[in-house]
């Protein structure tokens, strides 16, 4: 949850630097948490009705829709921007982020990307944020 929080507070928007694999994936698990809770009354309504195509959300559901919506919204900036300081820590551009509007393949290779270990020592993005050094063969 700390990792969540660090990135709402104080890595909003910040596309800067290098994010650890754990920063990147305990984010995204409170994400998907929260998203699954504030929908499932929409979904609730819409999978138990008669005839779900007919359906118009109201009361509960209708709220839910909407603290979705904007919670989605609220949370597409962190969201772009955790991603691309994981890339960033993979020692690859953020504009490598794009290939995830690649059919098929695309979000494979992404997901990938966010498997990977950090590149050792600093990069052009910074330091490692687990502060691990490169390992350096002696110079005979």
């Amino acid at each position: 949850m700390n990792d969540y929080l660090n990135v709402i507070r104080n890595h909003y928007a910040d596309f800067r630097g290098r994010a650890r694999r754990r920063e990147y994936w305990m984010f995204y698990l409170i994400n998907t948490l929260i998203s699954v809770l504030l929908y499932l009354p929409f979904f609730l309504q819409t999978v138990t009705a008669p005839d779900p195509e007919a359906v118009t959300p109201s009361g509960l559901a209708l709220l839910s829709l909407i603290a979705g919506g904007l919670y989605s919204l609220f949370i597409l900036i962190p969201s772009l921007a955790v991603s691309v300081r994981r890339l960033h820590d993979t020692g690859r551009s953020g504009w490598w982020y794009l290939i995830n509007f690649v059919p098929l393949v695309g979000g494979l290779i992404f997901l990938i990307f966010m498997v990977l270990g950090s590149q050792p020592g600093p990069n052009r993005w910074g330091p490692n944020p687990k502060g691990q050094t490169a390992n350096v063969a002696a110079d005979w």
